[in-house]
């Protein structure tokens, strides 16, 4: 039997997770079916080579996709990350290579996939707690700017007393709305026609090291590492597992 991700308690968790959805009842191939789903997310490998002991590779392709259409698995991820500590928040993004059988998917839709000299590229924009922990995340083509998405993960983490980011987020539009919004911002500005720096909080802006860490964490898993997914559903579906499985020990 291949190696497993999940304990008997935190399968009972999550199984129950999943049926508070109203959306998942309890079948017993669920809990095979799910750890079919993790190994790929480990290993990255095509759903076609899944070991038959997890079951049927059609059979636990197709669940995932129901449940990544149903929301299900990202539901997880969120649920968890609801005992987040909202002191501090740091925002990042974090570019993954896409791998050419990832593009080609039937919509003209771009699904987060962007297309520049270094290749295909999606990028994941990330919002930390003060320990270290997801809470919330967004996707888009490589080739976009950390600042694009900068308000909106500002808006889904409203609890947050300081936002704390890199050089990319300088803008005082965006400082603007963060104390708009009742926060504080600890955002160094770049160099401009020898401007000097203002004010930062140095020491408190060392501790950015926290998002880069938890991109480090999830990159571990090669499905997240390297995007084989067509839909940015599926993908966002497999990066809310890895975020999911970043939670789970807090818990059980």
């Amino acid at each position: 039997m291949p190696r497993l991700m999940l304990t008997d308690k935190r399968w009972e968790m999550l199984l129950h997770l999943m049926k508070s959805t109203g959306r998942i009842y309890n079948k017993p191939e669920h809990r095979n079916t799910f750890e079919g789903i993790l190994y790929r997310l480990r290993t990255g490998i095509p759903w076609r080579d899944l070991p038959k002991e997890f079951g049927g590779w059609s059979s636990i392709f197709r669940r995932f996709n129901l449940w990544s259409k149903k929301g299900v698995l990202s539901y997880l991820f969120k649920e968890l990350a609801k005992d987040s500590d909202f002191d501090w928040v740091f925002i990042d993004g974090s570019i993954i290579r896409a791998h050419q059988h990832s593009t080609g998917a039937a919509t003209t839709d771009s699904e987060c996939i962007g297309k520049s000299r270094g290749g295909n590229s999606t990028k994941i924009h990330l919002a930390v707690d003060s320990n270290g922990f997801p809470i919330y995340f967004e996707l888009s083509e490589g080739q976009r700017n950390d600042i694009t998405h900068a308000q909106s993960l500002v808006e889904h983490t409203r609890q947050a007393k300081i936002v704390i980011a890199d050089k990319g987020y300088d803008s005082d539009i965006f400082r603007a709305f963060i104390e708009s919004e009742g926060m504080e911002s600890v955002i160094p500005k770049r160099k401009y026609n020898g401007e000097k720096q203002k004010d930062v909080d140095w020491c408190l802006y060392k501790y950015r090291h926290l998002v880069e860490n938890a991109f480090g964490r999830i990159k571990h898993f090669r499905s997240i590492s390297t995007r084989y997914d067509k839909l940015a559903r599926n993908y966002a579906s497999m990066v809310s597992l890895a975020f999911m499985m970043m939670w789970l020990p807090m818990y059980c």
